[in-house]
């Protein structure tokens, strides 16, 4: 449209024929990443990927996504410099919103970082390219795993298990909304209209995120059926 309306401008064309196409053409529609939003659907891809015989970059990545909810380019450009193993918490900032960012690490993302670490703590990426350790593991890296595993590409993304932790904890376990929204890095602000700094109800974050991996590790072994809500997670 604009290159018209620039020729038109320099005498380069009398119109812009692109007008006559207004309305003939369907608008592309938006689609959503693929996610499981069933916890018997997520047991059985929490079971496939603790099955995943590969790497064992790609194995930790593909167990820590579940954990922390992050976007698949923030996991697998994830650096050791931003992760503190004794106080459990993983900052950086994020990729969409471009916040500082804080994601609790629960015991279980950090049993998978401590599994890593001897293989690649030495280099820059938690999850480094099986080419070179100076660039991180690819995105094609993570989807031929799982589509390895034979985790077809429209029942779950490595995206995907953002959108399952937001319903699944929810819908199951009554978390809160503004904490959910916290630990997906978005925009959340207070009464006010200000927004919430980075370490807002850390500590109730924390609980959720403890929560969270214990709720994946009772679907795993098909025990969910015991889990019991905590207050600090219930919807307000």
């Amino acid at each position: 449209m604009l290159v018209f309306r620039y020729g038109i401008a320099t005498g380069r064309c009398q119109r812009n024929p692109a007008a006559d196409l207004r309305g003939a053409l369907t608008p592309a529609k938006k689609a959503n990443f693929a996610a499981v939003t069933e916890p018997g659907q997520l047991a059985t891809i929490l079971r496939a990927l603790y099955s995943y015989d590969g790497t064992l970059p790609v194995r930790c990545a593909l167990r820590l996504a579940p954990l922390v909810a992050v976007r698949p380019g923030e996991l697998r450009k994830a650096e050791w410099k931003d992760i503190d193993m004794a106080k459990a918490e993983w900052r950086f900032v994020a990729s969409k919103t471009n916040p500082n960012h804080l994601v609790p690490l629960s015991k279980q993302a950090l049993a998978i970082l401590r599994e890593v670490r001897p293989l690649t703590g030495e280099g820059r990426f938690v999850f480094p390219s099986a080419r070179s350790a100076q660039r991180p593991m690819s995105d094609a890296a993570v989807l031929a795993a799982m589509r390895r595993m034979d985790i077809p590409a429209d029942e779950m993304t490595g995206h995907g298990f953002r959108a399952t932790f937001r319903t699944i904890g929810a819908e199951v376990l009554k978390f809160r909304f503004d904490l959910m929204e916290h630990q997906l890095a978005h925009a959340v602000k207070d009464a006010n209209g200000t927004a919430y700094n980075r370490t807002s109800f850390l500590p109730e974050r924390k609980r959720m995120m403890q929560k969270w991996a214990d709720y994946l590790d009772q679907l795993k072994t098909g025990e969910a059926a015991n889990v019991i809500v905590g207050n600090f997670g219930v919807a307000r």
